[in-house]
């Protein structure tokens, strides 16, 4: 029975934390440019509400995953790259055992912009 429950939330967690919007596959099309561009104007948190991210974070609130601010204490400006990288690609193991999913159709400009955002949450 816990098996199954645990399956099941798994699962609930995966499909939740996939992407909100059908972002089309065919990188040259003016619709994805659009997007990107839609979205290289917009500040950090603007692009998180624009994503899924809230599904598993809060600002101050532990989730399913971290918050910003646990974020933000635990990195610093110097692990900009490093976090950019695991918004795009996705991580897994510094939180616990619930993987963070990839978010390939944000670019490595949004995703910077992102952190900066989840940094300026320390306390």
């Amino acid at each position: 029975m816990k098996k199954m429950f645990l399956t099941g939330c798994v699962s609930l967690l995966i499909f939740s934390c996939s992407k909100k919007e059908n972002t089309p596959v065919d990188a040259t099309s003016s619709e994805t440019t659009n997007i990107s561009e839609a979205k290289s104007n917009l500040s950090g948190d603007q692009i998180i509400e624009t994503l899924d991210c809230s599904g598993c974070h809060a600002v101050n609130e532990r989730m399913i995953g971290p918050s910003y601010q646990e974020i933000a204490d635990k990195y610093s400006e110097k692990d900009m790259e490093l976090l950019a990288s695991k918004i795009i690609e996705g991580g897994s193991g510094v939180w616990g055992s619930v993987p963070m999913a990839p978010h390939p159709q944000v670019s490595k400009e949004d995703a910077k912009k992102m952190v900066e955002y989840i940094l300026s949450q320390k306390k």
